[in-house]
């Protein structure tokens, strides 16, 4: 089963890499077509390369959020941090209108990072017996500061230029402009060395810290890596909701939730349905395209209510 979800993810990203408006071949490749290996280099293989590490980077964050909050219906999108980066973004946008993406990305990632951390103290004066308590409040906090951002938006007449920059697209993503997605991959390798330690974390402060860890300092230092990871894909693609919540879930439901055995299968699935999502995109009006996040709203929305039936029946 695992290694039929990798196979899967490896066909769809080479499908992934011959779908669209250009024409793109393997007989063309083999043949030696000028124009068709530039559209392979310029924007076929960075679109690719994008899609997988964004895909696994939002849902590796929202497995790791979930085990932090002790909570499976949280994510990015679940608790304002998507929310805090666009009011980031919107001030930068405002007062230095002619930042540079490392401005804008260094923007971002702080306000993301005091959002989850104003969200984290927040959740431990909630009460704890029902889950879905947490991500709601989280919704109503992400809406207040999405709220804020959208007055300031309209204040100033950048509601259009915020909108279509962080609503979930691939399309735009070129050879020259991608490289920032390639922050996430020292954030796998940093998480991918912390398992044990968040394991620990996720049965609970008291436990964690009877094994001798500063759950504080912990909570703060994986918190950074999870706001870092995500600004660099809202940054680069945009918002893509719901797949830091329902992958994960999909993968405890399947194989458990012992991160050492899910945690790299988490990132695959997630980069194989984003890759799906986004292949849909292109092919549903083709030669247009659809945001991906349009398409990822209508199957991870579907996925999500199953997940609510199932837990409801169990």
């Amino acid at each position: 089963m695992k290694r039929g979800i990798v196979l899967v993810t490896l066909g769809l990203a080479v499908i992934s890499v011959f779908v669209g408006s250009g024409t793109l071949t393997f007989q063309g490749l083999i043949s030696g077509d000028s124009q068709q290996w530039l559209l392979l280099y310029e924007t076929r293989l960075p679109r690719t390369v994008s899609l997988v590490l964004a895909g696994g980077m939002m849902s590796v964050c929202g497995v790791v959020l979930q085990k932090i909050m002790q909570n499976p219906f949280v994510s990015t999108n679940a608790i304002g941090m998507v929310d805090s980066s666009r009011l980031g973004i919107l001030l930068v946008m405002l007062f230095f209108p002619n930042a540079s993406i490392l401005v804008r990305s260094g923007v971002a990632f702080v306000f993301s990072y005091l959002g989850v951390l104003l969200f984290l103290a927040l959740s431990k004066r909630l009460p704890q017996r029902d889950p879905f308590i947490l991500p709601l409040t989280g919704m109503m906090f992400g809406n207040v500061v999405g709220a804020a951002a959208s007055f300031f938006g309209y204040q100033f007449q950048l509601v259009q230029n915020m909108s279509s920059w962080l609503q979930g697209n691939f399309a735009t993503v070129m050879k020259a402009d991608h490289q920032l997605i390639y922050v996430t991959i020292p954030i796998f390798i940093v998480l991918f060395f912390m398992l044990h330690k968040i394991m620990v974390l996720s049965l609970g402060a008291d436990l964690a810290q009877n094994f001798g860890l500063n759950v504080n300092q912990l909570q703060f230092l994986l918190l950074a890596l999870v706001a870092l990871g995500s600004t660099a894909v809202l940054i680069m693609v945009g918002s893509v909701p719901f797949l830091g919540i329902v992958v994960p879930n999909l993968i405890a439901l399947k194989f458990g939730d012992h991160l050492k055995n899910t945690l790299f299968l988490t990132g695959v699935t997630g980069s194989g349905l984003l890759l799906l999502c986004d292949i849909l995109a292109r092919v549903v009006i083709a030669p247009y395209e659809v945001p991906v996040s349009v398409v990822m709203g209508i199957l991870g929305g579907i996925l999500f209510l199953v997940l609510l039936m199932r837990r409801r029946v169990a």
